[in-house]
């Protein structure tokens, strides 16, 4: 009887810390907010003309404020000459930069750690990618960071 104790407490054991494991393992994926902005030229404020389009996307983890980033874009009217996000802004408004990136060449990858005012304002849709030309000051094309669900 006592072996069957045994037996029996190690499966108890074993059971509750792979559900233990397993409920981390959901936590932290519950923890990553996603964001994407369809970047084009008619969201840039104001607008223009230029055929670029491109995808900015991110990823904000809540627990650390640790935001990655991946920007890919084309058909630009020349080579990007800078590329960052600004916030906070809603669509339509502009905003100065609160997030610049090292290269602006396709594709933009990083990741950064954002302040706790930063991260609500990009969590609150507050935020776009915007990439600038020689021919579009300005910025050429321009997406706004809103929440996937």
């Amino acid at each position: 009887m006592t072996q069957y104790r045994s037996l029996l407490r190690a499966a108890l054991v074993a059971g509750v810390a792979s559900a233990a494991l397993a409920g981390c393992g959901m936590m932290s994926k519950s923890n990553v907010a996603s964001f994407s902005g369809a970047m084009n030229a008619a969201s840039e404020v104001p607008p223009n003309m230029t055929r670029g389009t491109g995808m900015a996307e991110a990823w904000l983890n809540r627990d650390t404020n640790v935001l990655k980033y991946k920007i890919t874009y084309s058909g630009l009217s020349g080579p990007a000459t800078m590329a960052h996000f600004h916030g906070p802004a809603a669509a339509g408004a502009n905003a100065g930069v609160v997030l610049p990136f090292a290269n602006p060449a396709s594709p933009i990858e990083g990741q950064a750690t954002l302040t706790p005012a930063q991260a609500a304002d990009l969590s609150a849709g507050k935020w776009y990618a915007n990439i600038h030309t020689a021919a579009n000051p300005g910025g050429e094309i321009r997406g706004q960071m809103l929440p996937k669900m």
